[in-house]
């Protein structure tokens, strides 16, 4: 890459898993908005034919008029093609497909183990992740061996574990996951402080916030705009609204699959005083089963829903269908910013900009005081050129501690169990899990292990065929 009047040319970002139908394309809109970058994206896909249609979107993007951003997109072999000379990695890729998902997230409903999301904690995260992390094992050898000085942007769920393994293969990349579930919590707090508050155009980057916790189960203890301590305009919304929860202006929990109330967390405010920053549906699957996902009735009161599997296949059918659309030309992608920061971080690594935001890396510099240092966590960071320094955040209160801990100690244990096959691990990382601890038997447990390993086995390394 080269700089030339405070903008960088000839970039070169490998995209692993460039054939998505949904995240690439956000990624391209962002791309072709911003003319401070500019250089080349190489889409690689083990559906190659999927990164063929993305290299035409985005060269359809590049050569229309309105956009500022030009990158010309290519589709490349292998993954080394790829790789070889890049500045920036991105990984977002889909580990199996539906049909191994539907089994993650819904044979555990047989022992009444209910998943909102399923791809990072509980049963399901678990045997996603037996599935992922041989892939970024993969990578990771990869990125050593053909750019290891490229940064490596992470989105596959489930985070943790992905960027565990990265760095697990390669202790010296330089790798970080970016997850967009904060910036949903810092909107809800701009939509309350606007609705009590009576302010206006309140830009949700200007809600100062301290992050620290894992992904999908992050916490803030301390959030301020312009001066304003939020935590007492929280509580006092909370007090007034408990019931019925916050419904964001352009959103309603009762008719999509996403959306929610954010009930949970009114509640889990109100038991241990931090503000949980992500989606209901993620925060609810780190809880106690019997809690907020005990029956559908349960997670209807609470104002969130079930995402199943069936309405993931048929959205994909949706995204396929407009796929055609934007490469046969019958539709054009609008240019609306995403408001994710991906582009933000890449311009900040470069040195264009200064940036502040949540990222998951290890815990090597003690960003969070009382988890292990060898523990993937989320917190903020600072983003200068070629440089990410994570922002100390603190301790964690002990009774929210005692809700991570679990989790972080499951994550030992699946990248262990995912390195060597072993079943046994698998079972113990179950019968550890809130969502299961405590609501079926050892022997139980030990049935729903094996039928959900037989039922993902073609994408798992042969060793778990033998043992």
């Amino acid at each position: 890459m080269k700089y030339e009047n405070n903008k960088v040319r000839d970039l070169n970002i490998a995209y692993i898993g460039g054939g998505s139908r949904g995240w690439a394309w956000t990624f391209m809109t962002d791309l072709s908005m911003d003319d401070s970058l500019s250089g080349t994206i190489r889409l690689y896909d083990i559906d190659e034919a999927a990164a063929k249609n993305n290299e035409i979107i985005g060269n359809k993007l590049t050569a229309r008029e309105d956009t500022t951003g030009k990158w010309d997109y290519v589709t490349c072999s292998t993954i080394g093609e790829a790789l070889t000379g890049c500045d920036f990695v991105v990984i977002s890729i889909l580990p199996g497909t539906f049909d191994e998902m539907a089994s993650d997230v819904h044979l555990p409903e047989r022992l009444g183990i209910y998943q909102s999301v399923g791809d990072t904690a509980g049963p399901g995260g678990m045997i996603r992740a037996l599935r992922t992390i041989p892939m970024f094992v993969e990578i990771a050898e990869a990125i050593k061996k053909y750019s290891p000085e490229a940064w490596v942007i992470n989105y596959t769920n489930p985070m943790t574990l992905c960027v565990k393994t990265l760095y697990h293969v390669f202790p010296q990349i330089k790798a970080f996951g970016c997850c967009h579930e904060v910036f949903g919590t810092q909107k809800v707090l701009k939509g309350i402080c606007e609705e009590t508050l009576g302010l206006t155009g309140i830009d949700r980057r200007d809600i100062n916030i301290n992050v620290l916790g894992i992904n999908h189960f992050t916490w803030l203890d301390k959030a301020s705009y312009k001066g304003i301590d939020l935590f007492p305009v929280y509580r006092d919304y909370i007090d007034s609204h408990y019931e019925e929860g916050y419904n964001e202006p352009d959103k309603n929990w009762a008719n999509s699959t996403f959306d929610c109330a954010h009930r949970v967390k009114f509640d889990l405010f109100r038991r241990y005083g931090l503000i949980a920053a992500a989606g209901d549906r993620h925060l609810a699957e780190f809880m106690p089963g019997g809690e907020y996902l005990k029956d559908p009735e349960t997670v209807s009161s609470w104002k969130f829903g079930l995402t199943t599997v069936d309405w993931r296949k048929a959205d994909l059918q949706k995204r396929l269908d407009r796929s055609h659309r934007l490469v046969s030309g019958e539709e054009e992608i609008k240019l609306e910013p995403s408001g994710e920061e991906g582009i933000l971080l890449i311009k900040s690594l470069c040195g264009l900009e200064r940036s502040i935001s949540n990222v998951n890396i290890p815990n090597t510099a003690l960003q969070i005081a009382n988890l292990p240092a060898d523990a993937v966590v989320e917190t903020n960071a600072v983003f200068s050129l070629d440089s990410i320094q994570p922002i100390v955040a603190g301790t964690i209160p002990e009774q929210v501690k005692t809700l991570i801990a679990p989790h972080v100690e499951n994550h030992e244990r699946i990248l262990k169990a995912a390195l060597t096959y072993d079943r046994a691990l698998v079972c113990e990382a179950f019968l550890a899990d809130p969502l299961v601890k405590g609501r079926a038997s050892e022997e139980e447990v030990k049935t729903l292990v094996n039928d959900m390993i037989a039922n993902t086995l073609n994408y798992l390394p042969d060793g778990w065929k033998e043992n």
